[in-house]
């Protein structure tokens, strides 16, 4: 992906981890951050021999496993000397935690960490993992490395009158950085963002907790229980929308949201956009191009509010 930035702002540059769920079934993930980050100016080159991080599923088998595959990921964003950004807080979650891990076991456990490349050297890494990189979110980028200053001189179409709840999801709020950015308990970054972009945060219980969606596929009740309980709260609290950085929690709260209500008994209809389409909105790019028409729960709603 290319982007051209403006002459009197530095070009900001990262090695691009799309993740698996967004080059599947959340396409609109994918499309929603190309367009955002071609319209800011902001060079994302995407790993595209890159594998899937596991989802922390890996180290249910094997640690070592998880880490050695992570490994070989990270040293692919080393290799460019950029820092690594997904848009998935999954990813993030499983990246960073094996960098500090790895980054730490260099020194503490290099028996350890030596073991780790030999099993990445066997499987055919080009470069081997030195533990000098970052990873960082979209949501952290957008807010720290951009700026939601300059991120405001460049709204197009303000999203007043839009109430937006944020749900952040588990792997982002427990994340080993998370303190360069945000108070793991009482995160405030999306709500910023939201005010940046004209929208009116909506604060309820639920937005630091847990959607379900680990424990879909084998007790989808208890799942849809979780999900259906926090929709209810921020519909309660007069959320027009809900906003999500990580596409799991959208698979939970927009793709099964029809379950969901059969699980609940009440009907729920609340839009879910990804991070980069209410950002998308507010730049002023085409609605068809955040890919807004995939979803199950119509955004219709929303797009009223703002056009209105």
């Amino acid at each position: 992906m290319n982007a051209v930035a403006s002459s009197s702002q530095p070009l900001l540059r990262y090695a691009y981890y799309p993740g698996c769920v967004a080059q599947g079934a959340c396409r609109e993930l994918y499309d929603s951050t190309e367009q955002i980050t071609r319209h800011l100016g902001i060079e994302l080159v995407e790993l595209e021999s890159a594998s899937c991080c596991g989802s922390g599923t890996f180290k249910e088998e094997s640690e070592l496993l998880e880490d050695t595959v992570n490994a070989r990921n990270l040293a692919l964003a080393e290799a460019l000397g950029l820092p690594m950004l997904t848009h998935c807080s999954t990813c993030q979650g499983v990246l960073g935690r094996v960098n500090e891990k790895l980054r730490a076991a260099k020194t503490a456990n290099p028996e350890y960490f030596h073991h780790i490349e030999t099993l990445c050297q066997k499987g055919g890494c080009e470069s081997l993992y030195q533990g000098t990189g970052d990873v960082r979110h979209l949501l952290w980028m957008l807010v720290s490395d951009y700026g939601l200053e300059r991120l405001q001189q460049q709204v197009k179409r303000s999203l007043k009158g839009l109430r937006c709840a944020a749900f952040y999801g588990c792997y982002l709020l427990r994340t080993h950085d998370i303190a360069r950015f945000d108070l793991a308990q009482d995160p405030r970054s999306m709500e910023n963002l939201f005010e940046c972009l004209g929208a009116t945060p909506v604060w309820y219980r639920g937005r630091t907790q847990c959607c379900g969606w680990p424990i879909s596929s084998y007790a989808p009740e208890q799942s849809f229980t979780m999900a259906g309980r926090h929709l209810l709260e921020a519909l309660e609290a007069g959320a027009d929308c809900l906003v999500t950085p990580c596409p799991l929690c959208h698979l939970n709260l927009d793709s099964r949201q029809p379950e969901v209500e059969g699980v609940i008994g009440r009907k729920l209809g609340l839009p879910i956009l990804h991070l980069p389409q209410l950002v998308g909105l507010a730049l002023g790019i085409p609605t068809e191009k955040l890919g807004l028409n995939r979803h199950v729960v119509q955004v219709e709603t929303v797009l009223q509010k703002i056009y209105q």
